[in-house]
């Protein structure tokens, strides 16, 4: 099965918002408690843990899992907590499993992601693939990169509501080939959603927010 597209995953990236303006690197700061006892790495989706938070107040995060929902994606190490957990260069450039740590996460629900497809059998030619819906997978991101090794499931493409990616459409540049032809052109560049059940609650309330806000602000006739 022939490819002419790199295999080099990142996990997820931000890309743009969902109106087309451009991501300017903002995100927020939650806690990685030590009870997590995986690698953590730039591109991974995360989770909120449920009733932990530092003592701050900040939530603590995990890594995500496949079907389930998923907040964002790291973007980068930080310093945070109360004395300060600094950030120093002898530290690696992920987060090391069971270490008190903090992290940025883009977490905005309107945010759309790059993503690889991971190769595997396709079930229709990727050119059809825009506007439905994927699972991730999971994978080991790098030590060396500090980038995450999640891609999108290519053989789970498909229109179910209940997977983790609304897929938007290829990441617009000329090395990235997608095909008419089923099994060619693997590990192609994705721009996708976060699909989640915590991600479309949180945007169809925001939704409402603005619905609301507009309907306050219109002047009556």
């Amino acid at each position: 099965m022939a490819t002419t597209n790199s295999n080099a995953p990142r996990g997820l990236i931000p890309y743009r918002h969902f109106d087309g303006s451009y991501y300017n690197g903002s995100g927020n700061i939650y806690s990685v408690p030590t009870s997590i006892a995986t690698n953590l790495f730039i591109g991974d989706p995360v989770d909120i843990v449920s009733g932990s938070n530092d003592g701050s107040g900040i939530p603590s995060i995990k890594i995500g899992v496949v079907g389930s929902p998923i907040i964002g994606a790291i973007i980068g190490i930080a310093d945070g907590g109360d004395p300060v957990t600094a950030v120093t260069r002898d530290l690696p450039i992920y987060h090391p499993a069971s270490t008190l740590q903090y992290v940025l996460v883009a977490d905005d629900p309107n945010l759309i992601f790059m993503i690889q497809d991971d190769g595997s059998a396709f079930g229709t030619a990727s050119t059809l693939w825009a506007g439905k819906n994927a699972a991730l997978a999971s994978g080991t991101g790098s030590t060396i990169t500090g980038y995450s090794g999640w891609q999108m499931a290519s053989s789970l493409v498909a229109t179910t509501g209940t997977l983790d990616l609304k897929i938007m459409r290829p990441l617009p540049q000329p090395d990235n080939a997608v095909s008419a032809t089923i099994n060619t052109n693997q590990n192609a560049k994705w721009l996708v959603k976060l699909y989640s059940r915590l991600a479309r609650m949180v945007w169809l309330r925001l939704r409402k927010q603005e619905v609301m806000t507009l309907i306050s602000t219109t002047p009556k006739v």
